[in-house]
């Protein structure tokens, strides 16, 4: 049997995803192979695997830590939200359907068999298996046909350590609390607990460990302590993405936060540049004047998000900001939202329909069914940058504005740029990902005298801090012997 342990949080973004990538990390520094998994996923925030599939944008993240590709099985159910109560289902990568949330507790058994089927499959080409929960295994109301806490961990039998968080508060009650709703079979097979984001004096929590051991029987693996440059790493969640605070000399970027919004990892490169300040603009406010760049990112409901733009006055925004010469970039659904029309006949995201974009580009768009998964390089026709990124997109664009396309790439032109260069959209994401390309961007606004030279470099720059962050603060030879079944 292949070693392996999982990792449950006693809450949802208690560090559950950067746990896990560091953890792949400090033990792929070791030399042993793992490989990263999480059962079920909710995030529109997705990453093209080699198969062409589609996973999570945290498992694409742990499996570069770990040194390994991405593969389909490393998150074998990703739910993609599409409204309040509905999501696109991705089975092994692939598009299973649709489902509203009382319908997919239906589905969890049938889906059990594809989760087991992957985790052993990933398995047979590992030494180590880190598995990530979802979400709590408190959330009791949800057991019945669990496939992404304990009710996988007690089939898959898997041993279990608890993740808390003492940046919020009431980390004794977390863990303890978790640890008390827990089945006895369940409560037998987690075998520890990790404090996660502790600020100041470690000794101070010396007698909190104390008390938790005592109350709940289990070990504890370490208190680790803030990690502040985890910044430069993708968050799994966007409302993780704040404003930065506003900094002089600077080119200012405003992001709308749509209510779908998706792959907002687009926006990594950008927060970790030195010379840029991104505002993200959330629902109920104005997009301020004065930004040099509007950028509209992607979406999961592309027209259900074109309402939203125009329900928070965006638009009219937009439009402002268009006639005092500013710039706008729409990538994926942004870019679709710069055309003339969005229609959608097949009724993918919702009711059949048509509506009116923001009509800045002249082209239309359709969606379709099929969806195109691919990693593609090319040069931009901004700045004649070498670029590099991957689709992930339904919908097909047609239209005048396409003669004057935004880059080209292996597979032919994409996108469109206005004749006058400051409306432009594709839609090719991980596009300022390309360090000469978010150079030569920044610098058409303002000269910086700082700048990141090499965005990859500083995510595995940080990956390996946050490895030896690790082993100076946890017993990851006890964890090791955890997922061997030696304790």
């Amino acid at each position: 049997m292949t070693a392996a342990l999982m990792l449950q949080g006693t809450g949802s973004d208690v560090g559950k995803s950067l746990l896990v990538a560091g953890l792949a990390r400090a033990y792929s520094n070791r030399g042993i192979k793992v490989m990263p998994f999480k059962p079920q996923n909710m995030s529109n925030n997705a990453a093209v695997t080699i198969e062409g599939g589609e996973i999570g944008r945290a498992q694409a993240l742990q499996a570069r830590a770990a040194r390994t590709h991405l593969l389909n099985d490393m998150n074998p159910v990703l739910l993609k939200p599409q409204s309040d109560i509905g999501a696109q289902v991705i089975v092994q990568g692939k598009m299973h359907g649709t489902a509203v949330a009382r319908d997919y507790q239906k589905m969890k058994p049938e889906l059990l068999s594809k989760v087991l089927e992957s985790f052993h499959r990933i398995g047979e080409n590992a030494d180590l298996v880190l598995v990530e929960g979802a979400g709590s295994p408190a959330e009791v109301n949800l057991r019945a046909n669990d496939i992404a806490n304990m009710g996988f961990a007690e089939t898959a039998d898997v041993p279990v350590v608890l993740i808390g968080d003492i940046d919020r508060g009431g980390v004794i009650a977390q863990i303890v609390g978790t640890h008390m709703l827990l089945s006895p079979s369940e409560q037998q097979r987690t075998k520890g607990y990790i404090i996660n984001k502790f600020r100041g004096d470690l000794s101070l929590f010396d007698d909190g460990l104390k008390i938790t051991s005592e109350k709940t029987g289990l070990k504890s693996f370490g208190v680790l302590p803030f990690f502040p440059e985890a910044h430069y790493l993708p968050p799994e969640d966007a409302f993780a993405i704040t404003s930065q605070a506003p900094r002089e000399n600077t080119v200012n970027i405003a992001v709308p936060v749509f209510s779908r919004i998706a792959n907002f990892d687009d926006l990594d490169p950008l927060l970790a540049e030195p010379g840029v300040t991104v505002h993200m603009v959330p629902s109920g406010n104005a997009i301020s004047s004065g930004m040099d760049v509007i950028l509209l990112p992607g979406s999961k409901a592309t027209l259900a998000d074109m309402d939203f733009i125009r329900l928070q006055g965006w638009d009219i925004d937009i439009q402002a900001h268009v006639r005092q010469g500013g710039t706008v970039v729409g990538l994926c659904a942004g870019y679709q939202m710069l055309g003339r029309t969005l229609s959608d006949p097949g009724g993918i995201e919702g009711p059949a329909r048509t509506i009116d974009g923001l009509g800045l580009l002249d082209f239309e768009t359709t969606l379709t069914a099929s969806k195109k998964l691919v990693e593609e390089d090319g040069k931009d026709h901004l700045t004649g940058s070498t670029i590099r990124g991957y689709h992930m997109h339904v919908g097909r664009s047609i239209g005048p504005a396409l003669d004057r396309p935004f880059v080209t790439l292996a597979s032919g032109p994409d996108g469109a740029i206005s004749a006058n260069n400051r409306i432009m959209g594709g839609y090719l994401h991980g596009l300022f990902m390309s360090d000469q390309f978010r150079y030569n961007f920044i610098n058409r606004f303002k000269f910086q005298n700082e700048k990141i030279d090499d965005f990859e470099y500083l995510v595995e720059n940080t990956l390996d801090k946050i490895a030896d962050h690790m082993e100076r603060h946890l017993d990851l030879d006890g964890l090791l012997e955890v997922a061997n079944g030696v304790s």
